[in-house]
């Protein structure tokens, strides 16, 4: 017998005072028994930080070609593709070949990042975004997690703060880059 997605709900509050956005979010996620609470948390988290018209969330583990999180036009044409965990090369440069935009955010350690995409062919590699996400950030918030949630999610610079209830995290969104010596902080 198969199991059953839990699915989640956001309401979140979200302020991206870099980009101007401002925007309330109502987003039912749904969270597969195989996916980690880690990788839920940092795919609300990237869908947030990512937030713009037309973005959406994949059908899930049904469509394995698929990004995470999806932004695509009013034609659907596909304009961003943003994944999230440690997808190997051959993912990584399918979806630079299918997007203009790519980006990964990890809740790993970076250097697993690396070492999958590392020597690899992948399209347009220079203009791929990877993204570190504190993976304290992402504890806190597991430790929190319920299956409705109300918060606010704010960023400027490459911090992130969330406020849920009467607890206040914060932890960066830190840029990875596939040479190690050139990142500020490997975490």
């Amino acid at each position: 017998m198969a199991l059953n997605a839990t699915i989640h709900t956001f309401d979140i509050d979200l302020a991206d005072a870099d980009r101007g956005v401002y925007e309330p979010l109502n987003l039912r996620v749904a969270c597969h028994p195989s996916e980690s609470p880690d990788f839920l948390v940092t795919r609300v988290l990237a869908y947030c930080r990512e937030y713009a018209p037309g973005i959406g969330f994949s059908p899930g583990l049904s469509t394995p070609d698929e990004p995470a999180i999806h932004v695509r036009d009013a034609t659907g044409a596909l304009l961003a593709w943003i994944d999230v965990g440690v997808p190997d090369a051959a993912r990584v440069h399918r979806a630079a070949k299918a997007a203009p935009q790519v980006a990964v955010y990890t809740h790993k350690h970076p250097d697993l990042l690396r070492k999958a995409l590392a020597g690899e062919r992948i399209h347009r590699a220079e203009h791929l975004r990877l993204i570190a996400v504190d993976r304290r950030l992402v504890a806190d918030w597991c430790a929190l997690l319920q299956r409705r949630m109300k918060m606010s999610v704010a960023f400027s610079g490459s911090e992130a703060y969330l406020a849920i209830g009467e607890h206040t995290l914060t932890g960066a969104l830190a840029p990875i880059s596939l040479d190690p010596a050139t990142d500020a902080d490997p975490q």
